[in-house]
């Protein structure tokens, strides 16, 4: 799914088009975000695609949503 990452005043913010649905990002696999799996404040958790570490942002992704666990 297509996925918007940006940076907000709280840190990161994801929004998802086709759900319109913008969430906080509240952690992280790796620090670098890239190639990992990021957990939203809604539980979503999303496979990120590797990336340089040095990626700016706002930037749209294809990530895929990890079922719950």
């Amino acid at each position: 799914m297509k996925v918007m990452l940006r940076k907000t005043a709280s840190g990161i913010s994801a929004y998802v088009p086709k759900k319109d649905l913008e969430e906080p990002v509240v952690t992280m696999e790796k620090d670098a975000m890239w190639g990992g799996i990021i957990t939203l404040a809604n539980g979503w958790r999303l496979e990120l695609p590797d990336l340089a570490a040095d990626t700016a942002l706002p930037i749209t992704v294809e990530a895929r949503r990890l079922g719950a666990e």
